[in-house]
């Protein structure tokens, strides 16, 4: 352990690294409980040595996006937008999928970080090059929202409402007291019919990755209707 210790302190310290040990020390323990402090102490530099390279934790914390979002796959050359953005959003889902606390720290920003602006620009990029007038590529990277970068925010993701991005361990559908299916049969019942998978964050019974990629198909589907009809804005006030 000394050893490692003096290692870490022998490496030169670095922006790339900070940032790669801070989405390491995320992954591990949560981002609710990176602070410079003890990333300075995973590091085995004193704190104030952090601040050479990154202005603050809000600095730290564009970084450690921008790293996670240089991990989604680059567009494939000629091949067809659907298939082309299909690909991608999943390759972005997988990325976060890794870092569990992204989609938060993501959302939590007032401004996109490079590498987010950089990704999109590249996603409006593959509309346009697949025929898309700049109006049509605009409504829909609205409607894509947030699953663009690989996450939605879901009607029944507990987690998320407590403030984390984990998985959780809520009521199974078969413990639904005989009061709430009284009150809300038609929830009720779905909760009944979904199959179960213990590690979505969907909600009791869901299985997650199956339900994004069933919302993301049908996006696209529409999407290329609305593209091969000529769509415009226009077609808004009729």
């Amino acid at each position: 352990m000394a050893e490692q210790a003096g290692t870490l302190r022998r490496t030169p310290l670095s922006r790339d690294r900070i940032l790669r040990a801070a989405v390491a020390l995320a992954d591990e323990t949560g981002i609710e409980s990176l602070s410079m402090r003890n990333l300075a102490q995973d590091l085995g530099v004193v704190p104030m040595a952090l601040y050479k390279h990154v202005a603050n934790k809000d600095e730290l914390l564009d970084g450690m996006i921008d790293v996670v979002v240089g991990q989604i796959d680059a567009p494939e050359p000629d091949a067809h937008w659907k298939d082309a953005i299909r690909r991608r959003v999943l390759s972005a889902r997988e990325a976060l999928r890794r870092h569990p606390w992204a989609p938060l720290a993501i959302e939590s920003r007032t401004m996109a970080t490079p590498a987010v602006l950089a990704y999109l620009d590249s996603v409006v990029g593959t509309f346009q090059a697949g025929g898309f007038s700049a109006d049509l590529a605009h409504h829909v990277m609205h409607t894509m929202g947030s699953r663009i970068l690989g996450f939605s925010q879901e009607l029944f993701d507990a987690s998320r409402r407590a403030g984390r991005s984990g998985t959780t361990n809520p009521e199974p559908p078969a413990a639904l007291p005989p009061e709430f299916a009284a009150r809300f049969p038609h929830l009720a019942e779905i909760a009944r019919a979904a199959a179960h998978d213990d590690q979505s964050v969907v909600g009791p019974g869901c299985d997650d990755q199956f339900e994004f990629e069933f919302a993301l198909d049908l996006l696209l589907d529409g999407i290329e209707r609305l593209h091969q009809q000529g769509w415009t804005s226009a077609h808004r006030h009729r």
